[in-house]
């Protein structure tokens, strides 16, 4: 596979895993959204250094002579980008949690629609990347499935934007960031999240829960919807732009769609699904030349293989 396929199938893995991110944070519904995000950081945080003390201490030591050569305004540049980015991430954890668990599965899916267009357009203004004529066509029928399902209250609607502008910016200032190891970049940014809550937890105390339950479904979150999407993210924005793995989000909200409707039998209406449909066109059309091209390479590999055979 190459580079771009690789990145292209661990960018949808990781938006396929945070569709299902709703059934393990609704079965700890009874909890504030702060107190979720609390041990969700620190165990996140446990996973993600253990990670890398055991499995990339090398990689380790070789960005932390990295950071240790540069100095002046590029050490400064990089951490400042390496700081904001875990700034934005902890505020899209809190806000997507206080989404799903005090508003609604559908306005948490909406803020994953918003949050692609927010992230092409962003890359196109900041990082100055390409946008072909098949991409704005792709983006604009995003837009018509968005304007469908963009019904509700302005406080839903304010609370999706919010959400997805925060997880948006975090993808951009990834795509700035090159020259770190992706494992190591994520342990630094749950390091920035943990410097953040920390305060808070001594501010607003609150008791330590006793109850399996809880603990369970915080490490579950933590590895499978925490740390292992978020590597796959960042390893997918090593070979694609920001605008392609902002696309790929819409994944997301089909799979959150899909489980609000069979799992929790929220009401689905005939244009929801339409606009979803939709939704799913755009994804294939944004990224028709890299699917295209993996599918050739694919059947030319398997071609050479039987008549090896």
């Amino acid at each position: 596979m190459s580079k771009k396929s690789i990145g292209l199938l661990a960018a949808l893995s990781a938006n396929v895993m945070w569709g299902f991110m709703s059934i393990p944070l609704r079965l700890i519904k009874s909890y504030d959204a702060d107190q979720i995000l609390y041990y969700r950081i620190i165990v996140s945080f446990l996973i993600s250094s253990l990670v890398v003390v055991f499995f990339n201490r090398k990689n380790l030591k070789t960005d932390i002579a990295y950071l240790s050569s540069i100095k002046g305004r590029d050490f400064s540049n990089l951490a400042i980008l390496i700081v904001v980015s875990g700034v934005f991430i902890t505020l899209n954890w809190f806000t997507f949690i206080y989404v799903v668990n005090s508003i609604n599965l559908k306005s948490a899916a909406f803020a994953y629609m918003i949050c692609p267009l927010i992230t092409a357009l962003g890359g196109f203004v900041l990082l100055k990347e390409e946008l072909s004529k098949i991409k704005v066509i792709a983006i604009a029928i995003a837009v018509v499935s968005i304007f469908i399902l963009a019904t509700g209250s302005v406080h839903e609607v304010l609370w999706s934007i919010v959400t997805a502008a925060f997880y948006a910016f975090f993808l951009i200032i990834q795509r700035k960031i090159q020259s770190i190891n992706k494992l190591n970049m994520l342990a630094f940014q749950m390091i920035v999240a943990l410097g953040l809550i920390i305060p808070l937890f001594f501010v607003f105390p609150q008791p330590i829960p006793v109850e399996l339950s809880f603990w369970v479904n915080i490490v579950i979150i933590s590895a499978f919807f925490t740390v292992l999407p978020l590597l796959l993210s960042l390893i997918a924005l090593t070979s694609l732009p920001s605008s392609t793995v902002g696309i790929l989000i819409y994944i997301n909200p089909v799979v959150a769609f899909s489980v609000a409707f069979f799992y929790f039998n929220e009401r689905i209406q005939a244009n929801q699904l339409f606009a979803y449909g939709l939704l799913v066109c755009a994804v294939v059309i944004f990224n028709f030349k890299i699917i295209k091209e993996s599918f050739f390479k694919f059947s030319k590999s398997s071609i050479k293989t039987n008549q090896a055979v």
